[in-house]
Parts: structure tokens; sequence; C-alpha cells
């Protein structure tokens, strides 16, 4: 325990006297606070998220039930043209429209849950983008810590780039541009 407390020591008297530290509280209190405010922002879109996914559910469901109707109503129709029985024609219509009826509100139902689904996919990328900033803002934090501790002036440009990456990134999830990367998406998922 006498060898982590000598080792802390040493950088620890020095870091007081280091313009490092006071840089790195700097970056730190800015990705931190930017961090905060993505955080946010992405709980808001997977909310919308979550909305849109249940209106889709909800549609597709909407379009089987209407699906069944309608194969219920070939079924009929098939049997009364099957009995050829005179008298028949006016049903026989009103099962031909019932048809052409659930064919027209299958096509509406499913442009519309095909809409949510495509909302959906428009928002999770702005999510994968509010995920991404957060590793990065995260990994800076970290390494502006290892900064403090080794005095290293590299190691905090290196950590301001990947915090600097992170803010760009978040930015650009604010803003709705697309900045998304599949590669790195592929490799966190």
């Amino acid at each position: 325990m006498t060898d982590i407390v000598d080792t802390m020591q040493e950088p620890l008297e020095q870091a007081g006297k280091s313009t490092i530290n006071s840089r790195v509280a700097l970056f730190v209190a800015i990705t931190a606070t930017f961090m905060a405010l993505c955080n946010v922002k992405d709980g808001n879109i997977v909310q919308a998220m979550e909305q849109a996914q249940a209106h889709s559910i909800d549609s597709w469901s909407y379009f089987q039930a209407k699906s069944t109707k309608e194969s219920i109503v070939e079924n009929t129709l098939e049997e009364i043209k099957l009995e050829n029985a005179p008298g028949k024609t006016d049903v026989i219509k009103k099962y031909e429209a019932q048809i052409a009826r659930y064919e027209k509100e299958k096509a509406e139902i499913k442009a519309q849950a095909e809409g949510y689904q495509k909302q959906y996919d428009e928002i999770n990328l702005f999510d994968d983008q509010f995920d991404m900033t957060e590793a990065l803002l995260t990994i800076a934090i970290a390494m502006f810590g290892i900064t403090s501790l080794t005095q290293k002036r590299w190691l905090l440009y290196f950590a301001g780039a990947v915090s600097g990456i992170g803010i760009i990134l978040g930015l650009t999830a604010f803003m709705k541009i697309s900045l998304h990367s599949d590669l790195v998406s592929k490799i966190l998922g």
C-alpha cells in the first residue's frame, strides 16, 4: 500500500505546479458538460424511436387484421360462386366491393407502416451518432485523467483530439447532419 502512496505522491505534488492540470480541468469540464447534453438528447431520441417502433408494429398488426378479413371475404365469395345459385349477384357484388376496399385499406396501412419504419431508421442513425459521441467523450475524459497523472503534453493533445472528434460528432447529431460511420457501428454493434 505504501508503494502506491509513494508512487502517487510525487505526481500529485508536481501537479499543482503544472499548467497541464488547469488545461485538463478545463477540457474535462467542457467534455463532461457536452456529454451530459448529448445524453439528454439521446434519451429523447430513444423515446422517439420507441414510439415510431410501436406505431410500426401497430400498423403491421392492423395490416394483418385487414388481410385476415379480406381472406375470409374471399373464401365466402368463392363459396357463393360455387353454389351458382340465381339471385346471388347482389351478394357477390357486395363481397367483391369489400375485397376491393380491403385491398385499398391494406395498401394505405402498408405505406403508413413503412413510413414509421423509415422514421425509426432515420432516428436510429442519430441515436448511433450520439452513442459514438458518448463513447469518444468517455474515452477522452479517461485520457485526461491519465494526462493529469503523467503530465505528458502529447497525451493532453491526443485526448483533446478525441474529445474534439466526439464534440463534432455530437454537434452534427444535434443539427441532424448525418456523420455516421458504419465501420465504427459494426465494430461496436
